[in-house]
C-alpha cells in the first residue's frame, strides 16, 4: 500500500512564459500529478490557492510572472508508472489506438472505459499510459478531456508551446468537435438546436451531476438525426460550448437520454441494450478539427467507431 506523504510546506510556483494562458486547475494538475483532481478543485474553491495573493477561480487564466501560492497538501504518493507496471495488453491497445503522431502532438481514438488520467482510485489513465509508451516526450499533456465512458478523438500535446496554442484555439472557438450518439426512443421532430443553460452540482464522491437551470452556464448543442434504429436513434451532435455532460443532459431534456447512460438514462432500457452488447455510454467523439500550431495546416480527424457501437447500429437498423 502506498504511503501518505505530506507536502508539508506552503509552495510558491512561478508562472513562466510557456504556462501563460493556462487555466489554474490544469496548471496545478501538471505540477501535482499524483494529487486527486477533486483535491485540486477543493483547495481552489475554498480559497486556499492564491494567485498574486488573491483568491482565484478554477478557470482563472494565468499570466507570465504570476505567483501561485499552494497550501500544504497531503496526497497519495505513488511510484512513477513504468511500462512494466501497466499490463501489456493495455499498452498495446493504446498504441494501436493512436491515429496520428508527429513531433508536436498525438491524436488517439480513446476506447470507452479508459479514463483520460489517473486519480479517484485509478492507478493510471490514458495520459499515464502514453507517458510510459513515449518516455522521451517529457511534457505530454491533455489538450482537452472526454468522459471515461465516452470513446473517440482525444488530442495530446508534446510541448508546452503547442498546448498553449491549442488552448487559445479552443478559447477562440476554432476547434471542430462532432460526436455520434445513440439516444433512446425517437428524437423529436424539428428539434435541431438545443440552447439550455446547465448547472453543475458537486457530489460527495468528487463527481458532478448536471441539470438544466436558468442560473446555469449557457450551453448550445446542435443535434441532427442520422438514422432511425429499433427503439433508438443515431444522432450527429455538434457542440458550440463544451460544458460537463452537455450532450447527455441536453438529450435527456428532450426526452431521449443516451443509451447506456447510467447516470441520466433509463436503467431498464439500458438493461435491454446491454443484452445486445452495448454495455457502455453510446457516445463517440467522432470528428476533431484544429489548426496545427507549427505547420498552420488545418487537420481534421475522424475516429472509427469501436466494434460495440458499430455492431449496435448494424443489428438495430430498420
Amino acid at each position: 500500500m502506498a504511503e501518505q506523504q505530506p507536502y508539508s510546506k506552503v509552495q510558491f510556483l512561478d508562472v513562466g512564459e510557456e504556462d501563460s494562458g493556462q487555466r489554474l486547475d490544469n496548471f496545478l494538475m501538471r505540477h501535482f500529478r499524483k494529487a486527486p483532481k477533486a483535491l485540486i478543485y477543493r483547495i481552489i474553491r475554498k480559497g486556499e490557492v492564491r494567485v498574486n495573493k488573491g483568491r482565484s477561480k478554477v478557470s482563472t487564466r494565468l499570466q507570465t510572472g504570476d505567483v501561485v501560492r499552494v497550501p500544504p497538501l497531503r496526497v497519495e504518493q505513488a511510484e512513477k508508472v513504468e511500462n512494466s507496471e501497466i499490463p501489456a495488453d493495455e499498452l498495446r491497445q493504446i498504441e494501436q489506438a493512436i491515429m496520428y503522431e508527429d513531433n508536436d502532438l498525438i491524436v488517439v481514438n480513446k476506447p470507452s472505459g479508459v479514463a483520460v488520467h489517473g486519480g479517484g482510485g485509478l492507478r493510471y489513465g490514458l495520459i499515464e499510459v502514453l507517458r510510459a509508451l513515449r518516455p522521451k516526450a517529457r511534457r505530454l499533456e491533455l489538450v482537452h478531456r472526454i468522459d471515461r465512458d465516452t470513446s473517440g478523438c482525444l488530442l495530446v500535446a508534446k510541448k508546452a508551446s503547442v498546448l498553449k496554442a491549442l488552448h487559445q484555439q479552443m478559447r477562440d472557438d476554432q476547434f471542430e468537435k462532432r460526436y455520434l450518439a445513440i439516444v433512446s426512443g425517437q428524437w423529436p421532430k424539428n428539434v435541431n438546436k438545443v440552447d439550455l443553460p446547465l448547472k453543475k452540482e458537486h457530489l460527495k464522491d468528487g463527481g458532478w451531476h448536471v441539470k438544466v437551470a436558468q442560473d446555469g452556464k449557457s450551453a448550445l448543442s446542435y443535434f441532427e438525426l442520422k438514422q432511425h434504429l429499433n427503439g433508438c436513434d443515431l444522432m450527429a451532435v455538434r457542440l458550440k460550448t463544451g460544458r460537463t455532460h452537455q450532450i447527455r443532459v441536453h438529450a435527456l431534456a428532450n426526452g431521449c437520454p443516451l443509451v447506456g447512460d447510467d447516470r441520466y438514462g433509463d436503467r431498464e432500457l439500458n438493461k435491454r441494450f446491454r443484452k445486445l452488447g452495448m454495455k457502455r455510454l453510446a457516445l463517440h467523439a467522432h470528428i476533431l478539427g484544429f489548426t496545427h500550431p507549427n505547420t498552420e495546416e488545418y487537420m481534421r480527424f475522424e475516429a472509427p467507431l469501436w466494434a460495440d457501437f458499430r455492431r449496435l447500429i448494424e443489428e438495430q437498423s430498420l
